[in-house]
């Protein structure tokens, strides 16, 4: 099938923002496409004064608004994906994507389940899961902006059975389309067609005072742009540009988002395990996380020459060397002192496991900790350790199966090291690549999580990991070994977050949720990196918009239950 996505900007004249859409449409229909996706609040800017205006402002579902992008379907013979304000009863509005087929009948809509800041002042969020919607070209899900900021949404689509998920958007924020949607693609092994706007996101009489009340510049309270299309794997097939409207497509095969296995064989969808799960799925408002750590924390990351026994004394002298200069977490790449970092008798890796902690542990000083994967355990198990001068603190057994690591038994909780400076969680490389892993860890009072990472897929280092730390508002370590797919990095979260408040040591700059970070070297050596554990406390990204407790905890049944996972 061809699928497209059209960005354009609206403004507050309902009939010219008609006029503006099935100008796209018939934009997008030139180039033969089966579905076009729109982007988000089509029919007006989701910047209200008041609740009358917003009702005001909202359309009938069966009003002459979509009955035209109804008919516009019919006549251009496409599959068409809008996302409106509607009226609801009760006095309720929603944001929602309808679903039109290319005979001009509503063949279904999703609410918007997670609202963004000023959406919570006059919209209701969704009360059901999004349906999953059949059509000739094969499965689709639909979902809006914030949705596919966290993770939770799109999983829920896709373990039901989505094979294309429609994002329609309404988002200023840069790391949108460079970093949370390409991450719902891959990690869920599905097609992702996202349609955002350009131009002004408020309407334009308001704008300068919009600005100043939130200390956003003007400039970046315009769309973002960078609509795409993105493959299972996270390839971006096809991008627009950042501030120009216009229409992209690619042609794609759903049969392949069917495909779930990563290159070990591991399948993604097979080897979730719900039942550990369940505290995603509990109400947030019985779940306190923890506020405490330090301002900033000195830490490193570490690259190696090669991997093998002899890797082990260099190891060795670059967590001296990191100590000596003051670094107080240290990561280091996963099973490094094993050939190829690969385990063939469990048995002899568990005991080369046990002197590596040894000598790690007689490398570092008081309330200073390495971190690595080792082989542990009777029967064994692949681990995540916290190493520090008198032994291991913390040992992480791998929570989900892999079969590069067919031997090694299970886990069943995420565990989180009390430090003195911070709360730290250390998570296997194939653990890592589950969302809901991360998750449990901010759960759990995570704080800063080190992964000693040993990527099969391009996406892990280039974006996975950085979009987990980002959805999570955690800091992050990650240790590889350099390679074609990327080397160490770290991130440390600003102390300025949450938009509509005063910020007091940098200015918006367009990036949301995307955290800074320091990348190594593509070279062996020791990476010096800052961390700020105190600041994970905060995860308000705009008033009323938590990024861990405002997760739709009540629709969870997906991910945290057996019903309608896809094979």
């Amino acid at each position: 099938m061809r699928v497209a996505v059209a960005q354009f900007g609206i403004g507050e004249d309902p009939g010219a923002n008609l006029d503006t859409c099935l100008s796209m449409l018939n934009e997008a229909a030139a180039v033969g496409p089966d579905l076009v996706v729109l982007p988000e609040f089509c029919n007006h800017p989701s910047w209200y004064e008041n609740a009358s205006q917003c009702r005001a402002a909202a359309l009938e579902p069966d009003g002459p608004f979509l009955a035209a992008i109804a008919a516009q379907a019919k006549a251009l013979d496409i599959w068409v994906v809008i996302n409106c304000t509607l009226r609801r009863p009760q006095f309720r509005c929603t944001g929602t994507s309808l679903l039109y087929d290319n005979s001009g009948a509503l063949r279904g809509e999703n609410d918007k389940q997670v609202l963004m800041g000023h959406e919570n002042d006059h919209l209701s969020p969704a009360q059901h899961p999004g349906p999953i919607f059949d059509t000739p070209f094969g499965r689709v899900g639909l979902y809006a902006c914030m949705d596919g900021v966290i993770n939770e949404t799109p999983r829920c689509l896709a373990l039901r059975g989505a094979q294309l998920l429609c994002n329609s958007l309404n988002s200023f924020a840069k790391d949108e389309g460079s970093l949370h949607v390409p991450v719902r693609a891959a990690e869920n092994k599905v097609f992702v067609a996202a349609a955002n706007k350009v131009g002004p996101l408020i309407p334009e009489p308001i704008l300068r005072e919009v600005s100043r009340r939130t200390g956003i510049p003007e400039r970046f309270l315009m769309g973002a742009g960078e609509s795409q299309v993105v493959a299972p794997d996270g390839t971006v097939l096809a991008i627009a540009s950042r501030d120009e409207p216009g229409v992209v497509y690619a042609d794609i095969d759903l049969k392949l988002a069917n495909r779930k296995q990563r290159p070990d064989g591991s399948d993604i969808f097979a080897l979730r395990r719900p039942h550990l799960y369940a505290a995603l799925a509990e109400d947030p408002a019985g779940q306190a996380l923890n506020q405490g750590g330090e301002e900033s924390v000195r830490g490193a990351l570490v690259q190696l020459a090669e991997p093998g026994p002899r890797a082990l004394a260099n190891a060795v002298e670059a967590v001296s060397a990191a100590c000596r200069d003051g670094a107080r977490l240290i990561a280091l790449p996963p099973l490094f002192f094993l050939p190829n970092q690969a385990v063939d008798e469990p048995a002899a890796a568990a005991a080369a496991s046990a002197s590596a902690i040894d000598a790690l542990a007689d490398a570092c000083g008081a309330d200073q900790y390495v971190a690595t994967t080792v082989v542990a355990g009777d029967p064994a198990q692949l681990c995540g350790v916290l190493i520090g001068n008198r032994g291991s603190v913390l040992r992480q057994g791998q929570l989900h199966a892999s079969r590069r690591h067919p031997w090694s038994s299970l886990s069943e909780q995420v565990e989180v090291a009390d430090l003195s400076f911070a709360r730290v969680a250390v998570l296997t490389s194939d653990d890592a690549c589950v969302p809901e892993t991360f998750r449990l860890a901010a759960l759990a009072g995570a704080d800063t999580v080190v992964v000693p990472a040993m990527p099969q897929e391009h996406w892990e280092l280039r974006t996975g990991l950085l979009e987990r730390s980002a959805e999570n508002r955690v800091n992050l370590l990650v240790a590889a070994q350099p390679g074609e797919w990327g080397v160490s990095f770290a991130t440390a979260l600003p102390k300025d977050f949450t938009l509509r408040t005063q910020w007091e040591e940098r200015s918006f700059d367009g990036w949301l949720s995307h955290p800074p970070q320091t990348r190594a070297e593509p070279n062996p050596g020791i990476t010096p990196v800052e961390i700020h554990p105190r600041w994970a406390g905060n995860k308000v990204v705009s008033p009323g918009t938590d990024l861990l407790a405002g997760r739709p905890w009540q629709l969870l049944d997906p991910i945290c239950g057996q019903q309608g996972v896809s094979a």
